[in-house]
């Protein structure tokens, strides 16, 4: 038998979404909680294994100590903004159970696995990029010596394996919803702007494209793509309509879903049969045939990354897009009837007062149906995080996060201090859905559905406290700012 292995999402800061399905940990703006989905692979081939995914079902840091007390083996999926709080839990578990090994993996350990095991000596080995087979091995009683892509102490210097090679043939692992189906609950998941209940999962790895700061392409899954076959995706699919007829939608929550072309409308073929609403992440390369045959086999919605507004910041994170791209793809979007959600990002190389406006016009002028507003960050292992470190565009303490998780900016820029990139953020949302065309799509859609009223009613609350108390927080700045100035 395998050691008896725990593999745990971390309780952290309240709502916050930083585990093993996030590639932007933070406290959301509305309490959202997306799948640990890089977790349930592993947890999928260790018999007698559990996936505990506290942040959703609220299970406490106590709670989470007394569940490790019967278990030998901890797998902890950690990432930058809660790697503090996760080596005081480590610890505290390892002081409860002494006998359980401790490994941690995500992108933060991957990239910093030295800093982080010297940080914490409760952590016995760090799992580097792609950890499947890390854990599993060792779990299987194979030596550290001999397991590719962990790095540990021995006699208190550093040993780093050599990396593991990344896994190819996709269709060979589980499926993460049978570990769904066996250890979570899926009511407890939510996103704003996906149907509840909702389920997600992948049906590929890596992403070909070169942003700069997106983290996992960096640091975890890799640039290479690959690719699970159409029909182990079809056969999963009909096995899940099976598991949760309740169930209103199914995400790809792939890094990029439909990047190519022939393949997605292969998938869509086999979709179609099933009569499932789904919906994916997109980018804006692709075109209308692609989008008819998603739609027609039940696609709903599209998270695609508009980023910026300003072609020269596009062009400075190596987004491969242009604002024609954008126009053209949500047109064809908006033709379909498929639903947009976008994602911008405040802060980003080149950014200045004016590329603000731009991109806040450039977002009323596309008029997708939701959006969401995140602020620059520069993860450890990221293109992004040497450019700023590089010319000294860091905040002097390279806060990511307040005491709630909350996103803060740690990117400024002459002329742009991190405060007015972080008001930046509000007026964003504020120009934004206080439009009259924004504000009617809401009531429209609250005023057909009672569900639907009462959780916008919720999100609404929940997001006017934050804009509350990080205006607050702004306004607090420039105070103290205004009196250091006045001493000088």
């Amino acid at each position: 038998m395998p050691l008896k292995t725990l593999f745990l999402n971390p309780p952290s800061f309240e709502n916050f979404d930083g585990g093993a399905g996030s590639r932007w940990p933070a406290t959301r703006e509305i309490e959202s909680y997306w799948y640990p989905v890089w977790l349930a692979y592993p947890a999928g081939m260790l018999e007698g294994a559990r996936l505990l995914d506290a942040p959703p079902h609220y299970i406490s840091a106590e709670q989470t100590i007394e569940i490790a007390k019967d278990y030998e083996f901890l797998v902890l999926f950690t990432s930058t903004p809660g790697f503090p709080g996760d080596i005081g839990l480590a610890r505290a578990i390892k002081a409860a159970n002494p006998s359980i090994k401790i490994a941690f993996v995500g992108p933060h350990v991957s990239v910093l696995p030295e800093k982080s095991l010297r940080d914490c000596p409760a952590i016995d080995f760090v799992a580097r990029k792609e950890f499947d087979f890390a854990v599993v091995d060792y779990a299987k009683g194979k030596p550290l010596e001999e397991i590719a892509g962990i790095s540990f102490l021995k006699d208190d210097k550093v040993v780093h394996n050599p990396d593991a090679p990344q896994i190819q043939d996709l269709d060979a692992l589980p499926h993460v919803t049978d570990v769904y189906k066996r250890d979570l609950d899926v009511t407890r998941y939510n996103v704003p702007f996906l149907l509840n209940p909702y389920v997600s999962l992948y049906t590929t790895r890596g992403c070909p494209a070169q942003c700069t700061f997106c983290l996992w392409p960096q640091t975890l899954s890799g640039h290479p793509w690959r690719k699970r076959s159409t029909d182990d995706v079809a056969a999963e699919m009909a096995k899940v309509k099976q598991y949760w007829p309740e169930v209103k939608e199914f995400f790809f929550d792939d890094d990029t879903f439909n990047i190519q072309a022939a393949r997605t409308i292969e998938l869509c073929a086999k979709l179609k049969p099933l009569g499932l609403t789904w919906s994916c992440t997109s980018r804006v390369t692709t075109n209308y045939e692609t989008l008819k045959a998603m739609k027609e086999a039940g696609c709903r919605l599209l998270i695609v990354g508009y980023e910026s507004g300003d072609q020269q910041i596009l062009k400075n994170i190596k987004k491969g897009a242009t604002l024609e791209h954008a126009r053209e793809f949500t047109k064809n979007c908006h033709k379909l009837g498929l639903v947009i959600h976008g994602d911008f990002i405040m802060g980003l190389p080149g950014e200045t007062h004016e590329t603000i406006n731009n991109t806040i016009k450039f977002a009323k002028e596309l008029d997708v149906e939701t959006i969401q507003v995140s602020v620059a960050h520069a993860y450890p292992g990221t293109e992004l995080y040497d450019y700023a470190v590089k010319n000294g565009f860091m905040v002097g303490d390279n806060k990511m996060v307040d005491e709630g998780g909350h996103q803060l900016a740690h990117i400024q820029y002459p002329g742009l201090p991190a405060d007015d990139i972080l008001s930046a953020v509000h007026r964003f949302y504020d120009e934004y859905y206080f439009r009259p065309k924004a504000v009617f799509r809401i009531l429209k859609k609250a005023a057909f559905d009672s569900n639907d009223r009462k959780r916008l009613y919720k999100e609404a609350k929940t997001f006017l406290k934050l804009r509350s108390a990080r205006n607050k927080l702004v306004k607090q700045h420039g105070e103290e700012a205004a009196a250091e100035l006045a001493k000088a």
